[in-house]
């Protein structure tokens, strides 16, 4: 049985997801079971190489053909059911991603936070051109400055974007629940997220495919199974008739 999360009418829920919840979706992880990184170590070294910093078309040659299979994916249960409580709980719901498919957007979630920014958008590798989505899966200049374009995702060594890292954390200082949903947990930025939340107060619930290795003191409570099938039931707007949980 599955209780799910009780909020007040004026309570604030806060979100990490992470590519655990995008695998329903044919949406690869990078690593763990069935990883892209996992099934080619070259392609991790080279994801994680310092050269990539500072070459666009070296992104373009790594990043650029997963464009065509992100655009195909379509939210599946898990995204949905998120979507659809933001909009009939009635509560402040704010999610935070460290995914850079988009899915969360597709699914009609609203203000979703990227801390990873989003494989789908270009911006400019060199002038402050304003990121947008984009149809074009190879580098070509920019119309600004004419300098490469590059995908709009934070690289290993990049840090992640200040607005999204602020908008995160105030997002922390003010909920009642952390729900972490297809991450670890004990990895940055989760580990950080939910241990402020816990510390200032908030309950914590993680669902994962796999238990905490180790587990995290900061977790009131761990949910093992697919997002696809738990949030649906996790996540039942009070408007709605609650469906079976058995």
């Amino acid at each position: 049985m599955i209780n799910p999360i009780q909020l007040d009418p004026d309570g604030t829920l806060l979100v990490l997801t992470g590519a655990g919840i995008s695998v329903a979706s044919s949406v690869r992880p990078f690593r763990g079971q069935g990883g892209v990184w996992t099934d080619d170590p070259e392609a991790e070294r080279r994801a994680t190489s310092p050269e990539l910093l500072h070459r666009p078309d070296l992104i373009w040659e790594l990043y650029g053909p997963l464009r065509p299979l992100m655009r195909k994916a379509t939210p599946n249960p898990a995204h949905l059911a998120l979507a659809r409580f933001q909009k009939e709980s009635g509560c402040d719901v704010r999610l935070v991603t460290q995914n850079v498919d988009g899915l969360h957007h597709r699914a009609g979630f609203e203000n979703v936070i990227e801390l990873h920014g989003n494989l789908l958008r270009s911006r400019c590798s060199q002038c402050d051109l304003p990121p947008f989505e984009d149809a074009e899966d190879r580098p070509r200049p920019c119309p600004v400055c004419g300098a490469l374009l590059r995908p709009d995702i934070v690289l290993f060594g990049e840090q992640i974007p200040e607005k999204a890292g602020e908008a995160a954390f105030s997002a922390v200082m003010r909920c009642d629940h952390f729900l972490a949903v297809g991450t670890s947990g004990i990895v940055f930025p989760a580990a950080l997220l939910v241990q402020s939340a816990f510390n200032y107060g908030a309950a914590t619930t993680i669902v994962n495919l796999e238990p905490m290795d180790p587990p995290s003191p900061f977790f009131q409570r761990e949910i093992l199974g697919r997002a696809e099938e738990i949030l649906p039931l996790l996540l039942e707007p009070p408007t709605l008739k609650p469906s079976a949980l058995l």
